[in-house]
């Protein structure tokens, strides 16, 4: 497996995904601005404030999400890549390509001990 070629597709994929939650942020500000609405109120669905909530958590989960990317696509530069960074044994091929990203091990990941 390419786990670089996965890693970069990842990463593009988080980026835009940035950029998309990132607009829906701006645009819920924008809409805001210059509203005297009172959709605390209203019946008639979610707030404002609830939605900007859920767009800037979203956002914020690709950016850890992608921070593990860029940190995995440096343990490939430094050879580290696949290393359990608690016992330092290999993760197993599987677990790398379900989570690409992992750092530990299934077993240091579920904090069984031997």
């Amino acid at each position: 497996m390419d786990h670089r070629a996965r890693l970069d597709d990842e990463r593009r994929s988080l980026l835009r995904a940035i950029a998309v939650r990132d607009a829906d942020v701006a645009g819920i500000v924008a809409a805001r601005e210059g509203s005297n609405v009172d959709d605390e109120h209203d019946p008639e669905g979610s707030t404002i404030a609830f939605e900007r909530t859920q767009a800037d958590h979203a956002a914020a989960n690709a950016r850890r999400r992608l921070a593990a990317v860029e940190a995995a696509l440096g343990r490939l530069d430094d050879g580290t890549y696949g290393v359990c960074e608690v016992c330092g044994e290999p993760i197993a091929e599987g677990r790398l390509e379900a989570l690409p990203a992992t750092t530990r091990c299934v077993r240091c990941a579920s904090g069984r001990k031997s």
